[in-house]
């Protein structure tokens, strides 16, 4: 409400790095992420939830799934103008539509056989019957365009890199005065064996891996395991943890001779300590940082025109 999200970002209470900007591709570990998150709400103030535009097709499952797990007391539901996008999110019609990962409750057996039958059937032993009991607030705009996603998707993009340079910012200095460009802050020094290594989104072969990490945008994150580390390489994590974020950084360089991980972060140093793991998600450092970089000749680091779209 205040503005754009890049104009007023604040600490959160719990942070998961889910590494993606849509969770298409892994909606078990999303719904995962949702639960973990949500375990550390105390309920001594009131919780909105925003949730995601995605709701067609496995989207809109998805939703019932979170209606379920989250038990909301409201819902409002905005509608499109001049089309019927999806049917009302009434405790009835959450009730009985099977999630992605939920199933929904049949019809009961009240319902098929009318009212007369109704004394002589009885709720299967142990069925749960209670139904959602959310308040439905449905909102349908009586303006043209009004839902449209069109423009939306167009800026989106350029609101997600908003929020990384907002985020960038933390690291120039409060005092006012020319912005440093990233090549010419000092970086934190970081062991290979200080931290745990795991590329979310995608497989990358264990040789290749740096050249993943090298230049990339990073969560930097806590997990409940110690570090241990049996060789002289990174050390490797086999699957995607669930655990708290504390904040990204850019991995601005890679000293494979000193087996150092050069990293950019405005995290204070207090918090640093705590994080012993790097996740290396589907988020891309905007163009903006690497193609503008000031004051250099020649070619710009990490950035080539020389590249085969065909590999």
């Amino acid at each position: 409400l205040p503005g754009p999200p890049f104009t007023h970002q604040q600490m959160p209470r719990k942070m998961v790095y889910y590494g993606q900007t849509s969770c298409e591709q892994d909606t078990e570990r999303y719904l995962d992420v949702v639960k973990y998150v949500f375990s550390c709400y105390k309920k001594e103030v009131p919780l909105v939830i925003n949730t995601m535009g995605w709701v067609k097709g496995e989207g809109l499952q998805l939703l019932i799934d979170l209606i379920r797990l989250l038990s909301p007391s409201h819902i409002v539901q905005m509608d499109i103008y001049d089309c019927k996008a999806m049917s009302p999110l009434t405790p009835e019609h959450v009730h009985y539509s099977a999630g992605l990962h939920t199933k929904g409750k049949q019809q009961s057996k009240c319902k098929q056989l009318g009212a007369d039958s109704m004394e002589s059937w009885q709720y299967p032993e142990g069925e749960d019957m209670s139904a959602p009991q959310h308040k439905l607030l449905y909102i349908h705009p009586e303006f043209p365009r009004a839902g449209l996603a069109g423009e939306v998707r167009v800026h989106s993009g350029i609101l997600h890199d908003m929020s990384i340079l907002g985020y960038l910012g933390h690291l120039q200095s409060p005092d006012f005065g020319a912005v440093l460009p990233l090549h010419s802050l000092v970086p934190y020094q970081v062991p290979f064996s200080a931290v745990a290594l795991r590329v979310i989104h995608t497989d990358v072969a264990p040789s290749n891996i740096m050249y993943a990490v090298n230049a990339s945008w990073v969560g930097l994150c806590c997990i409940p395991e110690e570090v241990q580390c049996q060789t002289d390489g990174p050390v490797l994590l086999t699957q995607t943890p669930i655990c708290d974020c504390l904040g990204f950084g850019i991995v601005r360089g890679v000293d494979i001779e000193k087996k150092l991980y050069h990293i950019l972060t405005p995290v204070p140093p207090e918090n640093l300590r705590l994080v012993n793991c790097l996740l290396l998600g589907d988020i891309a450092i905007p163009n903006c940082v690497l193609v503008g970089q000031q004051g250099i000749e020649g070619e710009i680091p990490y950035v080539t025109s020389d590249y085969n779209y065909s590999i």
